[in-house]
């Protein structure tokens, strides 16, 4: 270890694509990230203006609405910046930080998921007794926890991480800094980091998974049981919404995280990974403006 190099900056290398596909990725990901910003921020200012959605279900929205502002937010000014000057370095402080806030956010929109399936839950299924227990109070202490566990989970994974040694190659196959493409590129052993990134991973997001797939069987099952078609259609359109955008999000993270990390399939991940930091943000607005009733006559008056 004499001659050990220390790396000071990383290269996200994105998609690999050449200079003639730049400027239309480049315009690609621009519009992409206006339409993410201007829609999460319309649905805060919409639920923050209208009195007749200051409830619990439009409450825990606009915690939504602005951790996919702040999750859009880490990623695609930087992948755009690169296209713009052509320049993909990333200070090793830089990419940590990115890492960072990565890790968090998906850990709070897992938890924030599972907070929201919980409100349907109580809302359809019993319905008596939704005022009572989704009281103000319980939907602030709900939101906070899961803003601060979130944050909380990967302050260990990025400490773990950013003490490893970086001695070698410094190009992250990637177009964002995950935790297993940069353990690639350390020289150290890297086996109890990534035993912890999986318990870690694990602990954030089985629990909510199974909340949120537990909500949902007992919804559907009630569902069932209504005996009129229009009950059972209003009762469900309170939460198909959000049922979209937990497949969305769940599938492509465990699509991504379950597949073995092989060189031939770092191709996939990265398509993959596009639909939970870049899709999810963007569709999330779109699914709950057009589909929610609610929305619609809100915006209207």
């Amino acid at each position: 270890w004499g001659n050990e190099t220390v790396v000071t900056e990383f290269i996200l290398l994105d998609f690999g694509n050449g200079p003639e596909l730049d400027s239309l990725l480049f315009l690609m990901f621009l519009s992409i990230y206006f339409v993410t910003i201007t829609g999460n921020s319309f649905i805060v200012v919409l639920v923050v203006a209208h009195r007749r959605l200051h409830t619990p279900m439009y409450f825990f929205l606009a915690n939504l609405a602005c951790l996919e502002i702040c999750s859009s937010s880490n990623i695609l000014p930087r992948m755009l910046l690169s296209y713009v000057c052509g320049d993909r370095r990333l200070s090793a402080r830089g990419c940590f930080t990115q890492y960072y806030f990565f890790g968090c956010l998906a850990a709070v929109e897992c938890y924030l998921l599972a907070t929201m399936s919980y409100d349907r839950y109580l809302a359809v299924c019993q319905p008596l007794h939704y005022p009572s227990h989704m009281g103000t109070k319980l939907c602030l202490q709900l939101a906070a926890a899961s803003w601060l566990s979130g944050f909380l989970c990967n302050s260990i994974l990025t400490f773990l991480l950013s003490n490893l040694d970086f001695c070698g190659p410094n190009e992250i196959d990637h177009f964002f800094c995950d935790s297993f493409p940069m353990m690639k590129l350390s020289c150290s052993d890297t086996r109890v980091v990534g035993v912890v990134t999986s318990v870690v991973a694990g602990v954030c997001s089985l629990p909510p998974f199974l909340l949120t797939s537990s909500s949902y069987l007992y919804i559907i099952v009630t569902v069932v049981r209504i005996p009129s078609a229009t009950g059972r259609k209003k009762a469900f359109s309170t939460c198909s919404s959000h049922l979209i955008v937990v497949i969305l999000f769940y599938w492509s993270i465990v699509a991504v995280y379950t597949l073995p990390h092989r060189d031939t399939q770092v191709l996939p991940n990265k398509v993959l990974s596009v639909f939970y930091t870049i899709l999810t943000p963007l569709v999330n607005p779109l699914i709950y403006s057009l589909r929610n009733k609610e929305v619609k006559e809100a915006l209207q008056k």
